[in-house]
Order: C-alpha cells, then sequence, then structure tokens
C-alpha cells in the first residue's frame, strides 16, 4: 500500500488473486460459507451497538472516495465518506448492506493507516484504505477475504535515465523510496535487491516529494497510488513499470481488531458480494480507467 496519494484506477489486475501484502490466510477462513451464522444487526457486537463503525485513512483520495472535496466532513475527511461514492466508499457501503445495516446507521472514523492493524483495541467494526494482507498483520488484526488485488508500480520523472529501464534487473543501480512499514519497501528489497538501501518516509506524500526534490529516482507504490501520483496528483509524471510483489499481487482486505467477533460474518458478507458479481461491478464502476504500464520481470 502503500498509501495513500489514491489513484485513478484499473481494472486488468482488479480480483486476480491488493501501501501492500501477500495472500490472504488464517484469520480470512473463519465462518465465509457457514449458513448458521447470525449475521443480523440485533446480534452482531458492533463498536456501538445498533451502528456499524467504518475506520478509513485521512486524507481519504480519489478514486476510493470521491465524494465532494474541499473542506473537510466533521474535521475529518478531505471527502465526505458518506456519498458511497469512491471503490472503497461503495465497497464499504455494500458490506454493511449485506450485514443489513442501512445508510443511516453508518458511521465513520479517521484513523491513520498504520494504527489499523496496530496491536490493541479498535475504535472501528472494520477498516479499509489499501491495507494489504500479510502475516505480520495478521499477528496483530483480523482480515477479511481480499476485495482487491495489485501489482507495485514505479513512478519517475520524465526523461530520467530510470524510465529507461525495461526489467527489475536495470533498476538495481537507482535510489528507490517508498513510505516506511508498507510491503512495497519488502517487494523492493526481496525482487529488486537495488545497490543502494531504500530511502523510506513518513508517508506517501513525503516520498512524493523526495521524488519531486531529485532525493530518489523512483518512488515504488501499489499501481493504483502511482497512477494516481503520475497522472492527477501531483501529476507530470511516468509509471516506468509494474511487477508482482515477494509473494504475488498484494491483496487488500477490511482490518478487525484480532479475534473480533465480527470476523466470520464479514467474510460472509464479502463471499456474497464476490459470488453475486457485485464486488467486480463496484470495481468496474470506480476502476475501469487505467491506462497499461509494462510489466518488469
Amino acid at each position: 500500500m502503500a498509501k495513500k496519494l489514491l489513484v485513478l484506477a484499473f481494472t486488468a489486475f482488479a480480483l486476480a488473486a491488493s501501501a501492500c501484502g501477500s495472500p490472504a490466510s488464517s484469520s480470512n477462513s473463519s465462518g465465509a460459507s457457514s449458513g448458521a451464522l447470525n449475521c443480523t444487526p440485533a446480534a452482531l457486537q458492533t463498536h456501538t451497538p445498533g451502528t456499524l463503525t467504518i475506520g478509513t485513512d485521512n486524507p481519504a483520495y480519489d478514486p476510493y472516495f470521491t465524494g465532494p472535496a474541499g473542506g473537510q466532513w466533521k474535521g475529518q475527511y478531505n471527502h465526505d465518506p458518506t456519498t458511497g461514492k469512491g471503490f472503497e466508499d461503495a465497497v464499504a457501503y455494500a458490506v454493511a448492506q449485506q450485514l443489513g445495516y442501512p445508510t443511516d446507521k453508518v458511521d465513520w472514523t479517521a484513523l491513520g493507516w498504520k494504527q489499523s492493524f496496530a496491536p490493541g483495541p479498535k475504535d472501528f467494526d472494520f477498516y479499509l484504505a489499501q491495507v494489504s494482507i500479510n502475516p505480520q498483520r495478521e499477528q496483530n488484526a483480523d482480515f477479511s477475504l481480499p476485495y482487491y488485488s495489485s501489482t507495485q508500480a514505479i513512478v519517475a520523472k520524465p526523461g530520467s535515465p530510470i524510465t529507461k529501464a525495461t526489467s527489475l534487473a536495470d533498476l538495481k543501480g537507482y535510489q528507490l523510496g517508498t513510505e516506511s512499514g508498507t510491503t512495497s519497501y519488502d517487494d523492493i528489497q526481496a525482487k529488486i535487491a537495488p545497490d543502494k538501501q531504500p530511502k523510506v518516509y513518513d508517508t506517501t506524500n513525503d516520498a512524493t516529494q523526495a521524488l519531486a526534490n531529485g532525493q530518489i529516482d523512483g518512488l515504488v507504490v501499489d499501481f493504483p497510488s502511482a497512477y494516481y501520483i503520475a497522472n492527477v496528483e501531483p501529476g507530470g509524471l511516468k509509471i516506468v513499470g509494474q511487477f508482482t510483489g515477494g509473494g504475488g499481487s498484494e491483496q487488500w482486505g477490511l482490518v478487525m481488531a484480532k479475534d473480533s467477533p465480527l470476523t466470520a460474518c464479514v467474510n460472509k458478507a464479502m463471499a456474497s458480494l464476490k459470488s453475486s458479481g457485485k464486488l467486480q461491478a463496484i470495481e468496474q464502476q470506480w476502476l475501469a480507467n487505467l491506462s497499461h504500464a509494462p510489466m518488469l520481470s
């Protein structure tokens, strides 16, 4: 994931297998197919009884949250998450609907991306902000079945030498950078093994600024974020190429507290959205406009 300048998206890689991770594992398997589960609002043990509280990052960017911009919603978001507009916004409300919560029974809270999978109690029922599923994060949090899959990508200044790279080996001599704590960093090390230690930054915004300042030659983020950075904000940059991470395509999941009583029902809801085609329809609606970038191997 990265994270978090977020992106106009793409359909080619969408549900293939989604700052960041590896395929879903232990916490994703419980209860997804159990017809005996009571997943009604009356039975679910939510953070606030009768209400489903959903968390996401601040700021929340297009195309994941595309509600009205300018100003802040409740002092938290640069886009209003209550509109249901944007890929992750639409996914969140689709899951809520599967669980029986109407829109007026859905509340939102802002929380930093890295805090979502940190140890400890949660102030949300589930969280989504391009959080990739990996074993390290699963030690402290539950993840749902994945709702999206993504590759990694490299962004650079147009005309810079790195833009001529046609393979991962061609990237080894360049100074790369990414956000700290992301699987993008792990995948730089695992798949590129650069000669220079990658530089890490607190946020993807900081890493993007480092690219603009010439402190790094290439910025590694998930592909949708790369598209947004290169073409929208700040724009005027180039996607050198994309590559699959060490664990394959990144899979993004909804984050819940470790051993959450909601995990089985959330998985059941996600499985239903997949089998019905609803999840793919949401992806097509919001993530269908990406241009392609070459795959590097």
